[in-house]
């Protein structure tokens, strides 16, 4: 047995190592999340590590409480404007897709690999579920992204197809557990978990903005705990409710991340960190729980089922499902392709392994291959594919606000941005004349030869970054306001001269 404090010394040198491999995987082409679930199998048992680990029930619940974060710092960083456009494609992707690729594999594993069908659809069930963290790992390593509505598509689905896949796991593993278990009785339970989960999400979320807004906390530092303790409060609320609290979780993270609220940047900030490092603690230990002595039997079979998930049952569940939305043939195959898999049906695998079932051993592993199989195949090939598509865009590096606006309670107001170009009517006035609609409040004028504090008699430059305090809807309309109002001023000039 190791001492306390030698599992804090091998865990903490996991950790950093895994960090120190992540500025690898960009050079690679490889999502961290390998390198992360590698640097686990060889500290493990059968690695020259030797540290020996099998409880699965404990990586579960690791599992779990990682994902909820995961999902939470998600949902925060999600633009509502952005998703709102692929809602319907995103949530069908995530349900019916999320079945038709669960049906497939399991038709295919009975067929095949001497499952029973039951037995076949929860191996199905388990690598049903999507993992476009990694997506966007590789695309962010070679500094590019996806054009038009592929990427929130993709941000969308990966955030809302866990729970179908979660619950199509826990109801075929109760199947095999309780043959004579009415299917009924699972069609009323998924209903159920989905509309309490969306019901508790949406009202966290809007507890959660009220809450960080009114407590008027003495110390900065305890408002990450609160956002922390709030989102793991609606997983566990949500779940012993009924419903799914992962659903529930990342819905509270959309509410919150587009509401505004104090110290947002540095909460923000926070949770992603969190996020990272659920990561890296949640791959790590997936990967000390595998044996890799126990791969090469079911190597043949992995690959049958790799193969058959990738280049059948992924194109046909997007295919059938996105039939009637308005995406290209190029789009399709694109989303089709970067149906990565990653730490979730892993996790998804320990739950027949907990509850003992006869093939738990052999499904485990073989989603274990699937996994890696499935990463290092499409997860490197992601941005050839796209640029053979045609729909690779150059990476739009977003806006960083050089200071952090907290506003206070009553207030809506927050800081936006525009730059003034080059051919604006705006070059060469003062703001006095330009004249802001009332609400709206310049806190800074950026310049390449250094930021200024503005006032009525600031001359506008063409390139100037000009940091305004409103609200958001005014927000939105003010550089199409400062143009009109400068063609006015300029046609008012031209009057007077007798032009």
């Amino acid at each position: 047995m190791l001492s306390f404090e030698a599992i804090l010394l091998i865990a903490s040198l996991l950790v950093l190592l895994s960090i120190v491999a992540s500025k690898a995987s960009g050079k690679l082409g490889v999502p961290a999340l390998v390198l992360f679930l590698l640097i686990g199998m060889l500290a493990g048992s059968d690695g020259p590590g030797g540290i020996y680990f099998d409880d699965a029930r404990l990586a579960q619940s690791l599992g779990i409480v990682a994902l909820a974060l995961i999902l939470f710092s998600g949902g925060m960083g999600t633009d509502w404007g952005h998703i709102r456009p692929v809602l319907a494609s995103g949530l069908a992707l995530a349900t019916i897709g999320v079945f038709l690729t669960a049906l497939l594999v399991g038709v295919l594993a009975a067929g095949a690999l001497g499952f029973t069908l039951l037995e076949g659809l929860l191996l199905g069930a388990i690598v049903s579920s999507t993992d476009a963290a990694a997506v966007f790992a590789v695309l962010r390593s070679r500094g590019a992204q996806l054009k038009g509505q592929i990427g929130p598509l993709i941000e969308l689905e990966s955030g809302s197809n866990d729970p179908m896949a979660v619950f199509l796991t826990a109801s075929l593993t109760g199947l095999l557990l309780t043959p004579d278990l009415p299917l009924t009785n699972l069609i009323v339970a998924f209903g159920l978990q989905m509309v309490v989960g969306a019901v508790f999400g949406v009202v966290s979320g809007l507890l959660m903005t009220l809450a960080i807004n009114r407590l008027r906390l003495e110390y900065e530092g305890l408002y990450p705990v609160l956002t922390l303790a709030l989102a793991l409060l609606t997983y566990g609320g949500t779940a012993l409710a009924g419903g799914n609290g992962f659903l529930a979780v990342y819905l509270a993270g959309i509410v919150l991340g587009n509401r505004p609220f104090v110290h947002k940047r540095s909460l923000t900030r926070f949770h992603d960190g969190v996020a990272w490092l659920m990561q890296i603690a949640m791959f790590l230990t997936l990967g000390l729980l595998v044996f890799p002595s126990q791969l090469p039997p079911i190597v043949d079979s992995g690959l049958i089922v790799s193969a058959f998930l990738i280049f059948v049952a992924r194109p046909v569940a997007v295919f059938v499902t996105l039939l009637f939305a308005r995406f290209t043939l190029r789009e399709k195959l694109m989303i089709s392709w970067v149906g990565l898999r990653g730490a979730v049906p892993i996790i998804l695998a320990t739950f027949p392994l907990i509850a003992g079932l006869p093939k738990a051993e052999t499904i485990f592993n073989l989603v274990f291959f699937v996994v890696l199989t499935s990463v290092l195949l499409q997860g490197t090939t992601i941005p050839f594919v796209a640029r053979w598509l045609g729909l690779m865009a150059e990476k739009s590096t977003p806006y960083r606000y050089p200071l952090e606006y907290i506003p206070k309670i009553t207030s809506d107001s927050q800081l936006t941005c525009f730059e003034v170009h080059r051919e604006s009517r705006a070059v060469g006035r003062p703001l006095m004349e330009i004249g802001l609609p009332a609400g709206a409040l310049a806190v800074l004028i950026q310049r390449e030869t250094g930021d200024i504090v503005p006032n009525g008699g600031t001359v506008i430059e063409a390139g100037d970054r000009l940091l305004i305090l409103t609200d958001p809807q005014l927000g939105l309309e003010l550089p199409q306001l400062i143009e009109a109002r400068a063609v006015q001023l300029r046609a008012e000039e031209d009057a007077l001269n007798g032009r």
